[in-house]
């Protein structure tokens, strides 16, 4: 039961937002494993977010049409903005690594800036 509520805690994080919204963005993964890309299985690692500064180390797991794949997600928050050191999908068939961090879109939280 605790071990869920953990895994629900990390899925509500805006580290995991921010990084499967990329991943399920990005041309490169979805030629690789197809879309819809969707979380699948249990996703491990930590988040730790108190207000305006956290961090998160995540692992996971991708599923789409064509195949599966893994988001290795590493990232500090600081001054109410996520910065992600690692945003990679290693495709399981190939063992491909797509590195969302060359991605344009910016890293922003969910909440609007602060002035």
């Amino acid at each position: 039961m605790v071990f869920l509520f953990a895994t629900n805690i990390m899925k509500q994080s805006d580290a995991y937002k921010i990084a499967l919204a990329r991943a399920q963005a990005n041309p490169a993964v979805i030629e690789a494993i197809g879309s819809p890309i969707s979380q699948t299985g249990i996703v491990s690692g930590n988040s730790n977010v108190s207000g305006p500064t956290g961090q998160a180390n995540l692992s996971i797991p991708l599923s789409g049409p064509k195949g599966k794949a893994m988001l290795y997600v590493e990232a500090m928050k600081s001054a109410d903005l996520w910065v992600f050191q690692t945003m990679v999908v290693k495709i399981e068939k190939t063992g491909e690594r797509i590195d969302l961090n060359t991605s344009p879109v910016p890293a922003r939280a969910a909440s609007p800036p602060h002035l």
